[in-house]
């Protein structure tokens, strides 16, 4: 069986670019089990509510919804169970000191396969405040009007 190649997306966290401000980013492997890799293959994921911590030297997926595969039998897992990250140690190492910093958080942002292998996203983030929130939606509605207007001369 040939290896699947390229980034296949499963899920996207946009809400996270809507009330964060991201700083870095981050690719993280995941430790999963046999019947969430086949619920992912399925497509099926959501990152809302999703949150990533470190703990004991080990960064942890939490919060995030895999469905139980349909398929599975008493086998299967538990949906919103936390899960391990796969990350190099000086990458943990630089994660612990900034999530210390007040206001930081690790949010995922993505999941997805790449190259066979379930993959996710993370960034290291600020919270934004609602007048941020507000500001971020004033510029964009702008820009859609200059573009609709531009169309419009042409």
């Amino acid at each position: 069986m040939p290896r699947e190649k390229g980034r296949k997306v499963i899920a996207q966290n946009r809400r996270a670019r809507h009330d964060y401000h991201i700083d870095d980013t981050y690719e993280a492997g995941l430790v999963l089990t046999g019947t969430e890799v086949k619920s992912l293959r399925a497509g099926r994921a959501s990152l809302t509510d999703g949150f990533a911590h470190v703990k004991n030297g080990e960064v942890w997926l939490e919060n995030v919804h895999i469905p139980e595969y349909a398929h599975g039998t008493w086998t299967n897992h538990a949906a919103r169970r936390p899960r391990k990250l796969l990350l190099h140690r000086e990458e943990i190492a630089k994660l612990v000191g900034k999530t210390e910093e007040a206001g930081r958080t690790l949010v995922p942002l993505s999941l997805y396969f790449s190259e066979g292998k379930a993959k996710v996203e993370l960034a290291l983030a600020r919270g934004k405040r609602s007048y941020d929130k507000r500001r971020d939606i004033a510029e964009r509605e702008a820009k859609r009007d200059i573009e609709r207007a531009l169309r419009r001369r042409r």
